[in-house]
């Protein structure tokens, strides 16, 4: 039997306001949590009373290259970072140098963050306190980005780790790995024997969630495949992915999700936040005047 979680709220990321905004669902009304998350904020999730959140970091413009394409996010000044859940105490979990591009970020259940470090082509993890910092997985560098990883998901109970690498912009050639929690005794990140490979020639899949046994991604690739909300059940072991649902479409360069048991929310770069119902609507919560990156769901707290 699977747990019942509704959310009441969502956290945002503006990745260029570097702010923590905080969404009512009910109403869409929205309020600034914390402002001064560091530069290009991307990946959010609440523990207990903290917020944690990931920075890609500051990033040189190449003039001659338009859009996002021209931005090198190379340098390693991204990081993990917390504050309390009423926007106190600062402090922050990766030294300087650690991180290069902080992307999502997820929660094992138990005291570890796992994260995907897009062009430190990576997926690291760290305690919750911001001790023992390691790399889970570490790919070796590629043409047109294939071994940059992105989004994250834990699934503890079968100790399972999922993450995406995006390939080129809108390149048709994304993907989803899975591993176990930890590297294997006797192996190293970079030579990892447990990795599978369990969806391949995705537009180009973003942001992971995993609930009720499905995995859920957002990918902003090309339509019609691309800018879409995906689902899929979680293969089994040694087995590919079954071609996934889309459930909504139309978005403009889709990236956070949240996941409850009425809904399914999608942020994307065009400052919209969408809640695609299980019944079948699809509502504009919130429409903001600059990107969103990451989102997270709160459940209510007496």
């Amino acid at each position: 039997m699977f747990e019942t979680m509704i959310f009441d709220r969502l956290l945002a990321l503006g990745i260029a306001s570097h702010e923590i905004l905080r969404i009512r669902i009910p109403d869409g009304r929205v309020e600034r949590l914390y402002d001064g998350t560091g530069r290009a904020p991307d990946g959010i999730v609440m523990i207990g009373d903290s917020v944690y959140w990931t920075t890609m970091g500051a990033s040189m413009r190449d003039p001659d290259i338009p859009g996002e394409a021209g931005r090198d996010y190379g340098a390693a000044n991204g990081g993990v970072h917390a504050i309390d859940r009423d926007g106190n105490n600062r402090r922050d979990l990766t030294g300087r140098g650690s991180v290069v591009t902080g992307k999502q970020l997820a929660f094992d259940g138990v005291d570890r963050l796992y994260w995907g470090d897009r062009e430190g082509l990576r997926v690291s993890s760290i305690r919750l306190d911001g001790t023992d910092r390691r790399d889970e997985v570490i790919n070796a560098p590629a043409p047109d980005r294939m071994s940059e990883c992105v989004g994250v998901a834990v699934d503890a109970s079968a100790g399972h780790l999922y993450w995406t690498q995006k390939g080129p912009s809108k390149g048709g050639r994304g993907r989803i790995f899975r591993a176990g929690l930890s590297v294997p005794d006797g192996e190293s990140a970079n030579r990892r024997t447990d990795i599978e490979v369990l969806w391949e020639g995705l537009p180009e899949p973003i942001d992971l969630e995993i609930h009720d046994g499905d995995l859920y991604w957002t990918d902003r690739g090309a339509p019609p495949l691309g800018n879409t909300l995906n689902r899929a059940p979680l293969p089994a072991i040694g087995q590919s992915g079954r071609t996934p649902e889309i459930l909504a479409d139309g978005f403009r360069e889709a990236v956070g999700l949240a996941v409850d048991s009425e809904a399914v929310y999608v942020s994307d770069l065009s400052g919209r936040v969408r809640r695609i119902g299980r019944d079948g609507s699809d509502r504009l919560l919130a429409h903001f005047d600059g990107p969103i990156t990451g989102i997270c769901g709160l459940e209510s707290r007496a």
